[in-house]
């Protein structure tokens, strides 16, 4: 078994055991991929203040994230094609979350179903709804959330059209993928993957096909997917998807304080800072870069989280630092998964801890929830509206 240290480690290992189209869906961004790089590459502009001779005795990560207890203000964001990336994955990566005491979000677009997650975990999860056109399908997606106990439902609104991804175009990933020979061959070199593929049922999008009206097979899917986006989308549409829900609702993909002011008008519990990992508008800032203007913007009148670009405990703290209450990871738990399947969700986990928990200590601090940006070194014009 390979020391693994950091989540570089498992980034590694995950890009020899999946196949290329897969790591390639989730290792890379829109365009140039500018945003994409940026989005980690702007957190090593941020330098910690250390501190010594100070108590580090009885520290704590445990907080909250819409009111829920989490051992570490960290979040596993939703992916789609999860259970692409290794067998059975939304249920793998649930189970890890669980375990660990963070909150893991459900993909519409994943392979496993809500139902499916439900039925192989004890905690109640996060679902992640798109902004679809078609009500009926919303309503009935958000109904078996709801009957799933799900905890908290996170409305995607930047993806009202698709950013342009080469890879994805170059490799044939669509629904269902395209099956060059390159990619054949690819993944006849994938035989552990592969293997546990042809163990499991769950290989199409469980969430649509057989629920979404004409979406029968996978076969089927692509012209639903081509038409389901509503590029129409407004602010009182979001608030009709809002009020489909009983519990809290997170709104993801905010980047600007105008915004941030409308998420918080349509009755938003929490707002992710997030540009989709770099996937969507090219040349745009990183989330980081936002994350200040977003706070001064709405304050404390409603949670600010943080997504895109966290690849440590380290972007964690300084995030937190910056003053959001809350984090996602998206890759660095995907990079686990298909390297080492559950066991990799859960030690991607265990190497963010320990990183925010190390460094908070030589900060001089002992609890996550009382983090200030007088542990960090920020330079001019670092934060931009």
């Amino acid at each position: 078994m390979p020391v693994i240290t950091e989540i570089a480690d498992l980034k590694r290992l995950y890009r020899r055991r999946v196949p290329r189209m897969f790591y390639d869906y989730a290792e890379s961004g829109s365009w140039t991929e500018q945003t994409f790089r940026e989005n980690t590459s702007d957190f090593d502009q941020l330098y910690f203040r250390q501190r010594i001779a100070v108590d580090m005795a009885g520290r704590s990560t445990a907080s909250q994230m819409v009111g829920q207890d989490v051992a570490m203000p960290v979040a596993l964001a939703p992916v789609g094609l999860t259970g692409m990336q290794s067998a059975d994955g939304e249920i793998k990566a649930a189970r890890a979350a669980e375990t660990f005491g963070v909150p893991f979000t459900l993909s519409t677009l994943s392979i496993c179903s809500i139902e499916d997650v439900a039925e192989h975990t004890s905690a109640p999860f996060w679902f992640q709804v798109y902004t679809l056109r078609d009500d009926d399908f919303m309503r009935r997606l958000i109904d078996r959330a709801k009957e799933a106990n799900c905890s908290a439902l996170v409305i995607t609104v930047d993806l009202q059209i698709m950013g342009q991804r080469h890879r994805d175009i170059k490799n044939g990933l669509s629904a269902p993928p395209k099956l060059t020979p390159a990619t054949l061959l690819n993944l006849a070199t994938k035989w552990r993957w592969g293997l546990e593929m042809l163990g499991t049922k769950r290989r199409e999008f469980r969430n649509v096909v057989g629920h979404a009206k004409g979406v029968t097979d996978p076969g089927s899917l692509a012209s639903w997917t081509a038409e389901a986006f509503d590029p129409s989308l407004n602010w009182a549409r979001i608030k009709e998807f809002r009020d489909m829900w009983d519990g809290p609702v997170i709104i993801k993909g905010v980047m600007d304080p105008r915004d941030a002011r409308e998420a918080l008008n349509v009755g938003a519990d929490a707002i992710v800072v997030s540009n989709h990992g770099g996937r969507q508008l090219d040349g745009t800032l990183s989330s980081i870069r936002v994350l200040p203007k977003i706070l001064d913007a709405v304050g404390d009148k409603i949670e600010v989280h943080l997504d895109s670009g966290i690849r440590s405990g380290q972007d964690v703290l300084k995030a937190l630092a910056l003053g959001a209450k809350g984090t996602y990871i998206g890759r660095a738990f995907v990079y686990g998964l298909g390297a080492m399947g559950e066991a990799g969700v859960t030690r991607a986990l265990e190497v963010i801890h320990k990183e925010l928990d190390t460094t908070m200590a030589l900060c001089g601090r002992r609890d996550v929830t009382t983090l200030d940006p007088d542990i960090l070194v920020v330079p001019d014009g670092f934060a931009v509206a």
